[in-house]
């Protein structure tokens, strides 16, 4: 069963309205800053000892396979840091997909800044690039279902922010940012009820702020019909069949929106998507994407 824009904002989850960077100027000077003094890149010693320091150069960022990419924010702005006056050419924007040999951006200024920024700078886009790559590929793999791609909130420290942002690069959507965003009540909080989903959902919206959505994590049919019955907001459909998922997809009806999760692969996540279920999250998106192979080619 499809599920318009506006049921899924009715559940609490709203679409991003275009692809906006998550980080303030202050954010972003901030976490680059900590990248290049991780890299303790004012003692490069390799690039002192090898290139003079009123050497110029020319370079450009390349993408070796085909994906999309994410992060350019931050990959410029490590240039800049270290290299105030260089001059940055950006062909492709965040959200571009990009084939074997594509130019994303060109440089020019002191070699030394180029190469001693080239590391953080790749660290940073291939890294968010893999994750819209990958959240590209399986948003493809449901097209024309009706059926939204989230991401969750395995992600790394620190990274959360950016790696939703990828998420929304390669066309998914954000489930919750975070835990004040909305209630889930999952198998462990049903065993502090001793499995009272009623109770539970009660004490949430007693709980949270007015307006709050609750979601209630299901692992059985008859689960769901409790999950439906206490008034929840979403049911998450865990780790079931997709037999399990259609059955309960049809039982909910426009009642509640419905999400599968657990155990989605590039493999099965057309036909779960083909139950009708409106949201399929995929932890995968932000733990275990691969880098997008992109490199700095210099003249």
């Amino acid at each position: 069963m499809k599920r318009t824009e506006s049921e899924l904002a009715s559940a609490g989850f709203r679409p991003e309205e275009g692809l906006h960077f998550p980080l303030t100027r202050s954010e972003l000077t901030t976490i680059v800053a900590a990248a290049l003094e991780e890299d303790d890149t004012k003692h490069d010693i390799t690039t002192a000892a090898t290139v003079l320091s009123d050497r110029r150069a020319r370079c450009r960022l390349v993408a070796r396979e085909e994906g999309v990419i994410a992060g350019m924010p931050l990959a410029c702005e490590a240039f800049r840091q270290l290299d105030k006056a260089v001059t940055i050419r950006q062909d492709r924007e965040d959200g571009s997909t990009v084939s074997p040999s594509t130019p994303v951006i060109f440089l020019s200024g002191h070699a030394r800044g180029l190469l001693s920024a080239e590391r953080v700078a790749l660290n940073f886009v291939q890294r968010l690039s893999g994750i819209a790559t990958l959240t590209s590929r399986y948003v493809e793999a449901v097209r024309d279902t009706g059926a939204r791609i989230l991401d969750t909130r395995k992600t790394t420290p620190g990274w959360r922010k950016l790696e939703k942002y990828a998420v929304r690069a390669g066309g998914g959507m954000n489930h919750r940012m975070d835990l004040s965003s909305a209630v889930l009540i999952k198998d462990n909080h049903l065993a502090a009820v001793d499995g009272d989903i009623a109770l539970a959902v009660q004490r949430a919206r007693a709980v949270g702020p007015l307006g709050i959505k609750v979601e209630v994590e299901c692992d059985t049919i008859a689960q769901v019909e409790r999950a439906l019955a206490a008034g929840s907001d979403v049911i998450m459909l865990d780790n079931m069949s997709v037999t399990e998922v259609r059955e309960a997809v049809q039982l909910v009806g426009s009642r509640a929106v419905t999400e599968a999760s657990g155990g989605v692969s590039l493999r099965t996540v057309r036909a779960i998507a083909e139950t009708g279920v409106s949201w399929i999250s995929v932890g995968a998106l932000t733990h275990s994407a691969p880098a997008l192979d992109l490199a700095l080619d210099f003249d």
